[in-house]
């Protein structure tokens, strides 16, 4: 069975959310889901920055010696946040002080100003490419699936935005014990359980050099797989793809360009490399179930739920 958490798009009433509050959710998502499927312990998936929130959980249950997450993937995730890249251009502690007081003051981080961030780190393509294209020459800007899917940008609370420069100026992830979530230490190494890294070769947002660094934090065993696409098309990779490539590589060197030039090269798409990892590491496969849900947490409104009609 599959389950999804969605990330709430927050209101100025939630600006005290912080990394402890989406940890807290996960857990008791985690407990709901247990319950349901009748598993001691789940696979688990995070993206972007839900990858950040999830290698913390993890970094969470390792502290409590609890081992609710059997196997975790990773996709387009930095966690350290060491960034030879155009972030270091947004990323002088002025700056960063000024970004946390205005969401602070407005109560979240619009998500409008995110995406203006993202934007100007590659101006060519994603700014002056459409002055040029709309506005000088007036033309209709090309149909393109997934910039429509881009424009739907999400806010963040100010409290949790104010944690993620906090952490991006201190690097915690990168040292034992440095942060704290509910309580407990985060100390990756001690996170043993096997996991499945994906990143982009022209991710602008979360370079893969740095997605490969941060896969070296954990203690556990790793899959890294180079797609060949950016940040949101190589995640959005199903097969039969004629212009998709990854590559593999089971060993793990410091250097990520001694991976990458070790690493065998592969047609078609990553999902179904994915897919024979994760079944390797899945329970039997039981009947699937006739209804959603169960007495104790029974099945609300149909998918995708009413947070969606919410501004």
């Amino acid at each position: 069975q599959t389950f999804v958490v969605s990330w709430r798009n927050p209101t100025k009433a939630q600006r005290e959310w912080g990394l402890s509050t989406y940890i807290e959710a996960l857990k008791e998502a985690i407990d709901v889901i247990t319950s349901i499927t009748g598993s001691k312990d789940i696979n688990m998936l995070g993206a972007c920055s839900g990858g950040l929130t999830t290698a913390s959980l993890l970094g969470h249950y390792a502290a409590l010696n609890d081992p609710k997450v059997h196997a975790l993937t990773l996709l387009v995730s930095v966690l350290d946040t060491h960034l030879d890249t155009q972030v270091a251009l947004f990323a002088d502690e002025f700056t960063l002080e000024a970004a946390k007081r205005r969401s602070y003051q407005a109560g979240v981080l619009e998500g409008s100003d995110l995406a203006k961030v993202f934007a100007w780190m590659r101006p060519n393509d994603l700014i002056w490419n459409y002055w040029v294209n709309n506005y000088l020459l007036g033309n209709e800007p090309p149909v393109f699936d997934i910039l429509y899917w881009n424009n739907d940008t999400t806010r963040l609370p100010a409290a949790l935005h104010g944690e993620f420069i906090d952490m991006f100026q201190t690097n915690p992830l990168t040292r034992a014990n440095a942060l704290e979530v509910c309580g407990t230490p985060i100390d990756l190494k001690q996170v043993t359980c096997d996991f499945f890294c994906v990143a982009g070769t022209t991710d602008h947002i979360t370079p893969w050099t740095s997605c490969y660094k941060s896969a070296l934090l954990f203690g556990g065993k790793c899959e890294f797989v180079l797609s060949n696409s950016g940040h949101i098309q190589s995640i959005l990779n199903p097969p039969g793809n004629p212009k998709s490539r990854y590559m593999t590589n089971s060993e793990m060197p410091k250097d990520p360009k001694d991976w990458q030039d070790g690493a065998t090269k592969h047609t078609d798409s990553w999902w179904l490399h994915w897919q024979a990892w994760l079944a390797e590491r899945s329970g039997k496969l039981n009947k699937a179930p006739t209804s959603l849900g169960n007495k104790k947490h029974p099945a609300a409104e149909a998918a995708p739920g009413t947070y969606v009609h919410e501004r």
